[in-house]
């Protein structure tokens, strides 16, 4: 982030002071719009490993640490898995204990740098989980997308779309439940994603074109079979799934659609993101304009979907501590359209993980709104 800092410097004096300022806001424009699961997120922090043993780990006392649930603690070479917090326990004053559920790979070393994520899981479904799949290649406009299919003896087939900053490990969160209950499953890697086409740009378009590729997982599914499809997406996936919805030439297929976390104000969304990358915050605007012109998306505009077009119950998971896609978005939604929206409130979650903050509910939550689209 040097070149940032530099650059923003450079802003400030009188000589160059315009032109600087729109260089700063295109690079910044840029990575804002390139996360990966290795770039912080607005509220993420570096954890340092105090103590493991064989069930229990001793992290740096923060809000993240602190939050109820299952995540995927990642980073020094090693990824685990780790639970609730531990109460009851001796512990440093500013540490806090959480259940070990697994070391995944690695070791866990006092003084290791760590963070914490919603992707619980790595590798794929077989070797994660012990469920059955087939490695298929969706054809899409770009090329071939890679996808896991897990079958099921249902003719309602459930696609899977995962948002930023994570692959499409992601939804294997829920694959477990969706496995009980018999359906088939589609998770989609889309473009800019590991194995997947490449854009010109390299850029998050936020759904704005990525939905595409979802489009083409519709039309996989239907060709194999598949009668009526639910969408499920996190994150700008959700957002995909709405822009299907509306847009699909086959969206009378769509039976339903359950949404984790959509980004709704993508502006919003990009000055979070540019935040936490550390882009000083009076070059914000310019990094939203920046990011308009790279990508031609109307970023201070509403997002493309009309809610009065859709017409498919949606199961919408958000919670008021997200700071990426603001919840008031997600609430408006709701209440323009609570005909055929159910809000389900995930207090304590961040971003796209709803499911890891409350999985007993989230999956109850889920069993209700699916069990009449089966």
């Amino acid at each position: 982030m040097r070149l940032v800092t530099a650059a923003a410097v450079a802003a400030t004096t009188v000589i160059g002071a315009g032109a600087a300022a729109v260089a700063v806001g295109r690079y910044a424009g840029d990575i804002a719009l390139k996360p990966s699961p290795d770039d912080p997120f607005p509220g993420d922090s570096r954890l340092t490993v105090h103590s493991a043993t064989e069930n229990r780990i001793a992290l740096t006392r923060s809000l993240a640490t602190l939050r109820p649930g299952t995540y995927g603690l990642t980073g020094s070479g090693c990824h685990a898995v780790v639970g609730d917090v531990v109460h009851g326990v001796p512990h440093p004053a500013d540490a806090v204990v959480r259940r070990l559920v697994r070391v995944t790979h690695g070791t866990l070393k006092p003084g290791n740098r760590m963070r914490l994520t919603p992707q619980v899981h790595v590798g794929n479904p077989r070797d994660a989980l012990g469920l059955d799949c087939a490695d298929v290649d969706v054809p899409g406009e770009l090329g071939a997308l890679p996808a896991w299919f897990l079958p099921g003896v249902r003719d309602t087939w459930v696609i899977t779309v995962h948002g930023l900053g994570t692959t499409r490990a992601h939804p294997m969160v829920v694959m477990p439940f969706l496995h009980r209950h018999r359906l088939p499953v589609l998770d989609l890697a889309y473009r800019n994603d590991i194995g997947a086409p490449r854009t010109a740009d390299g850029l998050s378009h936020l759904g704005d074109t990525e939905w595409r590729d979802l489009d083409a997982a519709i039309r996989y599914a239907v060709r194999y079979g598949a009668q009526d499809i639910v969408l499920y997406g996190w994150s700008t996936g959700a957002t995909m799934a709405l822009r299907a919805a509306a847009h699909s030439a086959l969206r009378a297929r769509i039976s339903g659609l359950v949404l984790d976390s959509p980004v709704l104000d993508r502006g919003a969304t990009i000055r979070a993101l540019a935040a936490a990358r550390r882009v000083p915050r009076v070059l914000l605007p310019l990094v939203v304009r920046a990011a308009e012109g790279a990508t031609g998306m109307p970023v201070d505009r509403p997002d493309a979907v009309d809610p009065d077009g859709l017409n498919v119950p949606i199961l919408l998971f958000h919670g008021p501590d997200d700071l990426i896609a603001p919840w008031s978005a997600s609430r408006s939604l709701a209440a323009r359209r609570a005909d055929l929206v159910t809000l389900q409130p995930v207090p304590h979650a961040p971003h796209a993980a709803m499911w890891n903050a409350d999985p007993t509910g989230c999956e109850e939550a889920l069993r209700r709104f699916l069990t009449p689209l089966m």
